[in-house]
């Protein structure tokens, strides 16, 4: 039994027809195309698929695709506004916050949803709130590096 959904897809309207068990991250992977949200665990411990639903980051593994009905759906794909990169996705460039780059959307997509709650962290707080994201790489000082970079950019600047 399919049902059919409808959300908005980084800014722009889809809809799909889901079974009831198919996850948000297969939806985007395998019939939307859309390669930013990774597979890590498959069980909402390592934050490779985050994506954005209403601004909030979620973990795409363990979501039913049915429940972003209605909502807006945002990946690293749709992060950037035309030619220009987010604030998180130029930081992460400068401060070489990523080696292999797997772990790297859902690190962006989580540190947007952590600066939109505390626009001005300490580096502790950086620490606390990626807590949830691995990286295998080790890229971790970096990364904290680019998110406190990119919150006094978003300070100066635009909302994240």
């Amino acid at each position: 039994m399919t049902e059919t959904v409808s959300f908005r897809l980084n800014d722009q309207p889809v809809q799909i027809r889901v079974t009831p068990d198919r996850t948000l991250l297969w939806v985007l992977r395998t019939e939307l195309a859309l390669t930013g949200p990774k597979y890590g665990c498959g069980i909402n411990q390592c934050g490779s698929c985050t994506v954005l639903v209403d601004h909030r980051p979620v973990r795409a593994c363990s979501v039913p695709a049915k429940s972003v009905a209605g909502k807006s759906v945002v990946t690293i794909e749709g992060l950037a506004q035309g030619d220009a990169l987010h604030p998180l996705q130029q930081a992460f460039i400068q401060h070489d916050a990523l080696q292999c780059g797997f772990c790297t959307p859902g690190m962006i997509l989580t540190a947007y949803g952590f600066l939109r709650t505390n626009p001005n962290p300490t580096a502790a707080e950086v620490i606390a709130g990626m807590d949830q994201n691995l990286c295998r790489c080790g890229a971790h000082m970096r990364i904290v590096a680019a998110i406190l970079t990119a919150a006094a950019a978003l300070r100066g600047g635009a909302k994240p």
